[in-house]
């Protein structure tokens, strides 16, 4: 394997992981098979490529930044077997990437300036996928993890949840990192519910209610719902419109988005 001499490219929010110890730990979490249809988000210079290519006949990657896949394209370990989506990771079309096979196992070390647009992104294609694990920023993975009446928990922990059991799996200081971040990393494991614990009737109105209500943490549900929901619906089934937002579990908010 020739080693990459790009330097990472602050617009496209890159800090290459280099630490074998993380590696390995991420790649025991998916216990990858041959058969596995894995998709990498931003392979960079390979860390987590070069060992996906070496357990699996294939691996799809999603790149964007030119020098990155042109490096790519002359490693031999790639040929015949690395797929290359040279392309926005925002606008995959992972339904056509599915196809008829296997559902996606999808994995990245997810740029910081995008992964919270990224996972909602794959949680609306969540059909296709079979599960998911990212390295992010650890106040992503704090927030996507956390529990109700906690600092961390707001929308996307609410959002998350709903359509996935989110597992914290590590946290992993800057030196494991090229150049190194100002914070620290974390890994999630994401899979989305075989069967989910909470339906909402209209997903879409679901998700306005949990976005408008955590829209001013500080007040109250009687104000941020406003509009949305009165004060005598919320009574009807058991929540008080003093609550914050914050206070609410996921079930909760699925009560009141099946209210509208």
């Amino acid at each position: 394997m020739s080693r990459y001499e790009h330097q990472a490219k602050k617009r496209f929010g890159q800090h290459f992981l280099h630490d074998r110890n993380v590696i390995d730990k991420m790649l025991r979490a998916l216990n990858l098979q041959a058969t596995d249809h894995v998709v990498e988000i931003g392979p960079g210079p390979g860390a987590l490529t070069f060992p996906l290519l070496e357990l699996l006949p294939q691996l799809d990657v999603v790149e964007i930044d030119r020098d990155v896949i042109a490096w790519w394209q002359q490693q031999p370990q790639a040929q015949g077997k690395l797929n290359i989506h040279a392309q926005d990771a925002l606008k995959l079309d992972i339904a056509t990437l599915h196809g008829e096979g296997e559902k996606l196992r999808i994995i990245g070390n997810l740029p910081y300036n995008i992964s919270t647009p990224l996972i909602f992104h794959f949680l609306h294609h969540r059909e296709h996928i079979r599960d998911m694990l990212f390295m992010l920023q650890k106040e992503v993975v704090d927030r996507i993890t956390a529990e109700p009446d906690s600092a961390d928990y707001g929308r996307l922990s609410v959002m998350v949840q709903y359509f996935c059991e989110p597992h914290y799996l590590l946290k992993i200081g800057p030196g494991a990192f090229t150049p190194p971040p100002k914070v620290d990393s974390a890994v999630v494991y994401l899979k989305p519910w075989a069967i989910q614990p909470h339906i909402a009737n209209d997903v879409e109105q679901f998700e306005k209610l949990v976005k408008q209500a955590f829209a001013q943490r500080r007040k109250t549900l009687r104000n941020t719902l406003k509009g949305l929901v009165t004060v005598e619906q919320m009574e009807s089934i058991g929540i008080d419109p003093t609550r914050r937002a914050e206070t609410l579990a996921v079930e909760d908010f699925v009560k009141l988005a099946n209210l509208l």
